[in-house]
């Protein structure tokens, strides 16, 4: 019979025990290297291996942060090239601006006046478009950045594009909130507990400036 209060069971439950795992516990974030994002914007330069569309594709995965079905989900009027802008479509059907980079606003511009009108669906409401139907499908985007990690040897799938785009936002000292705003979430909390954690170099780093 264990003495009051205290218990004898070998097994732990958190949520009914209330028993919180210490910050820096949590999963390691995948998130690419400089060499690899070097890497990922070389390749997407090469219109030889990589179409205007698949560029596009990459630069705004890497430079808003969106998630894949953000991403698909993107309408040719919710660019706004005046402000240099698009407007996402959130979780909840919420809304938010992201700025552009001037880049990937140029680009934007050149797929719509170009490769786009090649498309049987340039009709289509939405900004992505494959031959296949009006909007490009998010697996279709999944099979696309798995074939470009292939050849470039590196893991690629679009939620790693999103990790990379925050933790680079919070190493270059962009304040949390403003992460936070820029990739749709609720709460601050939420960005705090799946984007600040630093990856197992980063932390190595850490340590070796002691």
């Amino acid at each position: 019979m264990p003495e009051q209060g205290l218990s004898d069971e070998r097994a732990v439950t958190l949520k009914r025990d209330r028993i919180k795992v210490a910050a820096g516990s949590e999963a390691e974030v995948d998130v690419f290297s400089e060499r690899e994002v070097s890497q990922l914007l070389f390749f997407a330069e090469d219109r030889s291996r990589c179409s205007l569309r698949n560029q596009l594709i990459l630069f705004l995965l890497l430079y808003t942060g969106v998630r894949v079905s953000e991403l698909c989900c993107i309408r040719l009027t919710d660019v706004d090239y005046l402000t240099s802008s698009i407007r996402v479509t959130g979780k909840g059907g919420k809304y938010r601006e992201i700025p552009l980079r001037p880049n990937v606003a140029e680009t934007i511009r050149q797929y719509v006046r170009s490769d786009r009108q090649a498309s049987k669906h340039r009709e289509s409401e939405f900004l992505l478009v494959s031959q296949r139907a009006k909007r490009l499908h998010r697996d279709a985007v999944g099979t696309m950045l798995e074939g470009i990690g292939l050849t470039l040897g590196i893991k690629a799938y679009p939620h790693k594009f999103r990790h990379t785009f925050c933790t680079m936002l919070l190493q270059k000292g962009v304040p949390l909130t403003t992460v936070s705003k820029l990739a749709g979430h609720q709460y601050v909390q939420t960005t705090s507990t799946y984007y600040i954690s630093t990856s197992r170099q980063d932390k190595m780093q850490a340590v070796n400036l002691l």
